[in-house]
């Protein structure tokens, strides 16, 4: 099975980053500066809370492989991202809100804790540790029950927390033990690697252990009754089949209501790592998916550009009537995507509206289908626009009840033209973070 392939001995030099974590480390900077941002975008707020943990958090520094530099793990970046995205908010407040996060790093190996401490020592957070910063030398799935107490003790109605967990390979962090964290915490996200192909590639090296292995993961019946052997004899592209069947037994089992999942790009071609964010509401399922967009250079996806995203990434198989059969498709994320989804979206839209007598809200819209997208909300707002120009769909807005041309809010409700006089317009409420 796959294992850590980073080692951190303390006195010694810190281990070459790969170009993957580079991708990893990229997005978490930049979610979780986007996601205190958007929780606190209420000026009237005074006070934020919530709790970041690193599951795997590794020894707290890298060298480049060009230069040697030493470049910071994610432990740091999750410090480092809190306090860009505090400054950013109170630069423009005349009252500055209180950031009061609480850090819980979790590392198994002891090497890599020592170096961890140190590394948060040198850069200045030494007089934190112990008080907001916690440094576990154990791992994860053994302290998950104590993080979520520590959670629910700092917020108990809100129960906000970030979980990064960046496994070495794809089974370390059971899907019952993910489902546990979102149930028991409202507020809670997860984002997840899984090293997919390495899986495959174990999965074809020892079919013969391959039942108790998803077992551990917690997908026992991924395989849908069949075995390994005869996947391999009776499909050509065995690899594309069973992937698609743990994206799917992977997402039910995690029971997650909002997510994402798309290939870290890998310098050795086709993507081989799925970077997966869990979370109960779709405002946050949006942020993610906005940062996929603004670091496309890392990220790809083999599918679909509208609300058929997943059925391309499927494979059709004779013993499966669950998945549907398209080819794949390269998606990465760039502005020929962008036009490709937002056309998809306008022809798959209307229809949707059309067939309501009363119409729906644009976050009705989003929510119902935004896990089958991987356009953000700002794209589906853009094929929105096109359709309003066009006349196929009237915005009404929340607010006054009448046709707006203004940017389109989450209680906006989308008509057929012809029915603006047929119903009062109605104002749900809009998702909050």
């Amino acid at each position: 099975m796959t294992t850590s392939h980073y080692v951190w001995e303390p006195g010694s030099p810190p281990p070459v980053i790969q170009q993957h974590s580079i991708a990893k480390h990229d997005i978490l900077r930049a979610y979780v500066s986007a996601y205190i941002q958007t929780l606190v975008s209420n000026p009237n707020r005074e006070e934020f809370r919530l709790v970041l943990v690193d599951g795997f958090a590794g020894g707290g520094t890298y060298r480049q492989t060009s230069t040697g530099a030493q470049v910071v793990g994610s432990p740091l970046i999750m410090l480092e991202a809190s306090k860009e995205a505090e400054g950013l908010i109170n630069a423009t407040r005349r009252k500055h809100v209180k950031i009061d996060i609480d850090y819980f790093f979790v590392e198994k190996d002891q090497g890599a804790a020592i170096c961890l401490k140190r590394a948060l020592i040198d850069r200045g957070y030494g007089d934190r540790l112990e008080k907001q910063i916690f440094v576990l030398n154990s791992d994860f799935e053994s302290n998950a029950d104590y993080l979520i107490e520590r959670v629910r003790q700092k917020m108990p109605r809100s129960a906000r927390a970030i979980f990064l967990l960046d496994q070495y390979g794809y089974s370390d962090v059971p899907a019952e033990l993910i489902a546990k964290i979102i149930q028991s915490l409202p507020g809670s996200e997860i984002i997840l690697t899984f090293a997919v192909d390495a899986l495959l590639n174990y999965f074809s090296e020892h079919s013969d252990i391959t039942k108790g292995l998803l077992h551990k993961i917690g997908i026992p019946d991924v395989l849908r009754g069949r075995s390994f052997e005869d996947i391999k004899r009776s499909d050509n592209d065995w690899r594309l089949m069973v992937q698609s069947c743990l994206y799917q037994e992977l997402i039910d089992k995690c029971q997650a209501k909002y997510y994402t999942l798309f290939f870290i790009r890998s310098d050795r071609g086709h993507g081989h790592y799925w970077l997966i964010h869990f979370s109960q509401n779709p405002r946050a399922r949006d942020v993610m998916t906005r940062i996929h967009w603004q670091n496309n250079n890392h990220f790809i996806h083999y599918g679909g550009p509208g609300l058929d995203m997943f059925h391309v990434l499927g494979y059709v198989s004779k013993n499966d009537d669950r998945i549907s059969g398209y080819q794949t498709q390269l998606f990465e994320f760039d502005e020929n995507a962008k036009q490709l989804s937002t056309n998809q979206l306008v022809a798959q839209i209307a229809p949707m509206v059309h067939a309501d007598s009363e119409g729906m809200t644009f976050a009705e819209v989003f929510s119902t289908t935004c896990n089958l997208s991987p356009a953000s909300a700002d794209i589906y707002r853009d094929a929105i626009d096109i359709l309003r120009g066009h006349r196929e769909i009237e915005v009404i807005s929340a607010s006054t009840g009448r046709p707006t041309q203004a940017r389109i809010q989450d209680g906006d409700r989308l008509i057929v033209p012809d029915q603006q006089n047929l119903f009062v317009a109605k104002s749900p409420p809009t998702y909050q973070l």
